[in-house]
């Protein structure tokens, strides 16, 4: 009896054993899952901007020359040699200034004969009038025949004939004389004397010197189909017709000009359309030849949807972004991207106004629906990007 019941207890202590290592065993794993509950990485903070709608006019920006509003290359009228150059080189000059003086003395000389052969035909005017009048007496009286009448009227005529040639004959001996004075016919900068003083001057060859105009000056510009007939339409509602003006690349030299002229017909070699900007230049600075790069209107959008650059992501030929939900779930939304403005890029479609798309930290999330933590950052005022510059999706 005695062995049977120290059987028994050792059979049930053989039963305990298992039961424990279990429960053990079960509660080390519980214990493990806390701990590992407990040192679970909380989920990754991301920067979110919320997207808003608002009113944009789109700029392009296209390359362009500055060229003078007018040009003028100087050439001898009349033939000569050069007895002054009275301009410095490159310096501003007005209209009517004294650039050129060629001999006049031969010319002088012209106009003091032409003056004597006028005299000398009004003198022989008055003559033959004097005859003239006292034939018409005698005839009335019959004391001279028709014929003799009709010759001393015809002399008259003859005089008056050589009169008038004699007064255009010194007419233009003067105007020759007047052309020895090269002057300035337009308020500019001169350019390079091309003949100096003693060299001879031939009329209407002879290239002496150019001369650009300063204020205004042009710029002129060519712009693709697309853009032409969208700018056209915007600028015809636009009643300023402004446009922004760059300079030899550098930021610093940014002008306003106002469009003042829109080619007849697209150019049929490039399928481009030119387009000239007038830009005061009252202090002389901006030079013709100069490189411009003219931002003009070609899209205006009532609603714009704009997300920054980094954070629209590729996959394949699909555009993507990660919009933040109300769990705080990152989803994956396909997008159809626009123009780029600046360093964002418009939504045309697959955004909705108030959804929070991430901007930084989209290289934390691993896998859609993944749980983040947003943080709001604020987007670029309206008014920054009112008129932006942009760039065609490619």
């Amino acid at each position: 009896m005695g062995s049977f019941s120290r059987r028994t207890r050792f059979a049930n202590s053989r039963a305990v054993i298992p039961f424990l290592l279990i429960m053990v065993l079960l509660t080390g794993c519980e214990a493990k899952s806390e701990e590992a509950a407990a040192t679970a990485p909380p989920p990754p903070e991301v920067d979110v901007v919320e997207v808003v709608a608002q009113p944009m006019v789109l700029s392009e920006s296209f390359t362009g020359r500055v060229e003078a509003a007018e040009t003028v290359e100087l050439r001898a009228r009349v033939s000569g040699y050069i007895q002054e150059v009275a301009f410095e080189e490159g310096e501003l000059v007005e209209q009517g200034d004294l650039l050129f003086l060629i001999d006049p003395r031969p010319y002088q000389a012209r106009v003091s004969a032409a003056q004597a052969d006028l005299a000398q035909a009004r003198s022989q005017q008055a003559q033959a009038g004097s005859e003239a009048e006292r034939a018409r007496v005698l005839l009335g009286r019959q004391a001279i025949s028709q014929e003799v009448h009709d010759q001393r009227q015809s002399a008259l005529s003859n005089s008056r004939a050589m009169v008038d040639a004699a007064q255009a004959a010194l007419d233009t001996a003067e105007l020759d004389l007047e052309y020895t004075r090269i002057t300035a016919p337009v308020s500019g900068r001169a350019g390079r004397a091309m003949v100096t003083r003693g060299n001879l001057a031939n009329a209407d060859q002879s290239l002496l010197t150019t001369l650009v105009s300063i204020d205004p000056v042009h710029v002129y510009f060519e712009a693709d189909e697309q853009a032409a007939f969208a700018s056209q339409t915007l600028l015809t509602v636009d009643a300023t017709n402004s446009l922004t003006i760059e300079l030899g690349g550098d930021p610093q030299r940014q002008y306003t000009g106002t469009l003042d002229f829109i080619d007849n017909r697209l150019n049929p070699n490039t399928g481009t359309l030119q387009f000239r900007a007038v830009l005061a230049n009252p202090d002389g600075r901006i030079r013709p030849g100069e490189f411009a790069r003219v931002e003009m209107p070609v899209a205006r959008l009532e609603q714009a949807l704009l997300v920054d650059r980094k954070a629209v992501l590729t996959n394949q030929d699909r555009r993507y972004v990660y919009v933040v939900n109300e769990n705080n779930l990152a989803e994956q939304r396909q997008v159809t991207t626009g123009r780029q403005v600046a360093e964002r890029t418009v939504i045309t479609d697959g955004l909705q106004a108030g959804d929070r798309v991430i901007v930084n930290g989209v290289q934390k999330v691993f896998f859609p629906g993944m749980e983040v933590s947003p943080q709001s950052v604020a987007s670029a005022p309206a008014a920054d990007i009112q008129h932006a510059i942009a760039a065609r999706e490619e």
